[in-house]
């Protein structure tokens, strides 16, 4: 980059916030996918949405690639650059605005997920969305990806709880869609569309979300299952009787042993799965939830069940699940972090497809997950300096997420495509869904600069 356009970006941020030398530089040259890398030419600290505006502008101007970037944590390397400039929001992390009234908060893009969830739940309200990485990942950032969380089963995900954005544009243009209404249904509905839009339309600079009151009581339990299938089946019962948890995660045996040896939680390592269950709501309906819950699980031969006696103690088995990948990082140099997605009623028929593929390509593959809403993240524990393993790694996914697709599944359910899945994406929507995204992102974006190189 010439030397006057990285003065013409420090007279935005100042010269302290803006990066150019290459330790910094080698700082945001990762994100948490595996394997990849790219050293941006220069990272911004904004701290205002008009800084960002000028400073689209003049990237814009100079036909400049531009790569929005939160806390790091994205794992489909959609926060790594093209080599331009990255624009680092934890600058902007203030708590704008809680209104008990109209049941919203609105935040600027930087502020970290448990940080407004300690904010309003001291309100009595809740913001469901909960993300495995939400002590450390931003408002901006769940947006873009459109995270889900273990809560994911019963309150759904971030787009569910999206009202309003303020987003500026690849042009430095401002684009407000939605707001506090809770119906608004005037021209195209453009916040789902940016939701998700994985930085490639525009940087978020105001995030209006929905609160609910939060709730009355819950219930934490955990289930144990000497066989896998016997727990897969266990989820769909649950379902089938039309209890549905807040939370119903599955961890293998895998996984199981990589929380204990990293946790001690006291998790059992004599079973093949188990399942983290937890109700929540009024107090009548959450005890009658969880003793259906008991019965099903006994009927689906579970070896052990265990109810948290209180607070502490829910709070380490959810722990159990929260440091499932932290655990599994631990035993290989490299971890290779997937989401394949299915039909709950297919949950069993795609656990034994990752099993199958993992024998047949020499590779250890731990799953946890989502079970509830069909997300599950096959991690394949490897070390990207054996290029045989990693090869074998990688066709051991395009079989899992084939399996997905022929189930009716997708090839991603939280973590977005960014640059690990894009050769994926034509499999999943076809010619024509790629013809209609493309077409999209060159209406927001024809010059090609935001966060080039992601999705397509």
């Amino acid at each position: 980059m010439r030397p006057s356009f990285i003065k013409e970006l420090q007279t935005i941020v100042g010269k302290q916030y803006t990066l150019t030398d290459r330790e910094s530089l080698a700082v945001y040259g990762y994100d948490s996918t595996a394997e990849l890398e790219s050293l941006p030419g220069v990272v911004l600290l904004p701290d205002s949405g008009e800084q960002i505006a000028q400073i689209m502008s003049l990237c814009h101007d100079e036909g400049v690639c531009v790569t929005p970037r939160g806390s790091g944590t994205n794992l489909s390397g959609g926060s790594l650059s093209a080599g331009g400039v990255v624009i680092q929001t934890s600058r902007l992390n203030r708590i704008i605005e809680v209104d008990e009234e109209n049941l919203t908060a609105t935040v600027e893009p930087g502020v970290i997920t448990s940080a407004l969830h300690r904010e309003v739940e001291e309100r009595g309200l809740f913001y469901p969305p909960d993300p495995g990485s939400m002590n450390i990942s931003t408002m901006g950032g769940n947006v873009a990806e459109n995270s889900g969380g273990l809560r994911g089963l019963k309150y759904g995900v971030t787009a569910d709880y999206v009202m309003g954005l303020q987003t500026i544009l690849a042009d430095g243009e401002l684009l407000r869609t939605g707001g506090k209404v809770v119906k608004d249904v005037a021209g195209y509905s453009l916040n789902p569309l940016l939701v998700s839009s994985e930085g490639t339309l525009g940087l978020f600079t105001s995030i209006t979300v929905k609160l609910i009151p939060k709730p009355q009581a819950k219930i934490t339990m955990l289930a144990h299952f000497p066989v896998m299938a016997d727990a897969a089946l266990t989820v769909s019962a649950i379902i089938a009787a039309k209890v549905i948890p807040a939370t119903l995660e599955f961890l293998d045996k895998v996984t199981i042993k990589c929380v204990e040896d990293y946790a001690h939680v006291g998790l059992p390592l004599d079973v093949d799965a188990a399942l983290l269950i937890e109700t929540d709501g009024h107090p009548v309906v959450v005890t009658e939830e969880a003793a259906a819950v008991e019965t099903i699980c006994r009927q689906h031969r579970c070896s052990f069940f265990q109810t948290a006696k209180n607070d502490e103690e829910a709070l380490k088995l959810a722990t159990a699940r929260r440091t499932a990948l932290s655990a599994l990082a631990r035993l290989r140099p490299t971890t290779i972090l997937e989401d394949a997605t299915v039909p709950r009623s297919c949950i069993a028929a795609m656990l034994k497809v990752i099993q199958n593929t993992a024998r047949k390509y020499n590779v250890v593959i731990g799953t946890f997950g989502h079970a509830g809403d069909g997300n599950l993240h096959p991690t394949c524990l490897t070390d990207e300096r054996d290029q045989d393993e990693i090869k074998r790694a990688h066709a051991a996914f395009e079989e899992i997420f084939d399996a997905a697709i022929s189930m009716g599944g997708t090839i991603t359910g939280e973590h977005g495509v960014g640059l690990a899945k894009k050769r994926y994406l034509p499999k999943l929507a076809g010619e024509s869904g790629i013809r209609v995204m493309r077409g999209i992102k060159h209406a927001f974006d024809p010059k090609g600069i935001l966060n080039p190189g992601k999705i397509f």
